[in-house]
């Protein structure tokens, strides 16, 4: 919920907006002011999300205010409420968030609110999720392989056998493991012996018996079988 202030030297103007906002149900607490010198007591005081400001007032106008305002470390966001459009230029080079012309509509209202929400709410820093990589031996020292440059995964011995389309490398990790680690990546296990990033399948083919090929970019003398019992579910992995 908002807190807000309604800045007009007019009472009734004060009262009509007053009347408005609470019908909206988004604004807790509307504080009223009839003059500039008023206004900024009360925001000192209060410290309003929002201040509802009329621009023709005595002494010092609403923009006036709305510029002194604009210096403070975290002034309230400025709605301009007011009779004359003349002025909706000079509202935004103080960083008035919008401009209302009177009488106010509902609708324009709830914009309104809406822009002075999005302002209030911080951008959310960019979150940053460190990418997959598995360790694998090379050359007697461990090397950490991105999991979107693997293309398959070979069982041999006791080892894993991990290729990528200009190298290959061995890792302790079982199949079962890499399975269990890489399926959220797109990877599938194909059969017993082979796991292979879905990503990089570049053609299936259908050979005897309902037996399947795959094709991967990168590794052209490469062809992965694909037993029957897995091509229902590999089918459906590739969307075809």
């Amino acid at each position: 919920m908002l807190s807000a202030m309604i800045v007009d030297d007019e009472a009734p103007a004060r009262s009509e907006l007053c009347y408005l906002l609470e019908e909206t149900g988004r604004v807790d607490g509307i504080d009223e002011a009839a003059s500039a010198r008023e206004a900024v007591e009360k925001i000192i005081e209060n410290r309003p999300d929002v201040l509802f400001l009329d621009i023709s007032m005595p002494k010092t106008t609403g923009m006036q205010l709305a510029e002194a305002l604009h210096k403070l470390k975290n002034p309230p966001a400025v709605v301009f409420v007011t009779a004359y459009s003349e002025y909706a230029v000079n509202a935004f080079d103080v960083d008035a968030v919008d401009y209302l012309m009177k009488p106010v509509e509902t609708e324009r209202l709830g914009t309104a609110l809406d822009k002075v929400e999005a302002r209030a709410v911080p951008a959310a820093p960019a979150s940053h999720t460190p990418q997959e990589r598995i360790p694998v031996e090379k050359g007697g020292r461990k090397v950490l392989v991105p999991v979107d440059q693997i293309r398959y995964i070979e069982a041999k011995d006791d080892y894993s056998c991990i290729y990528t389309d200009n190298d290959r490398f061995l890792s302790t990790i079982s199949l079962a493991q890499l399975e269990n680690r890489l399926a959220p990546h797109g990877f599938f296990r194909v059969h017993r012996g082979y796991i292979v990033n879905l990503e990089h399948v570049e053609d299936v083919e259908v050979v005897s018996s309902g037996i399947l090929q795959l094709g991967l970019d990168g590794i052209p003398d490469k062809k992965i079988s694909v037993p029957r019992r897995r091509v229902v579910q590999l089918k459906r992995a590739l969307g075809i």
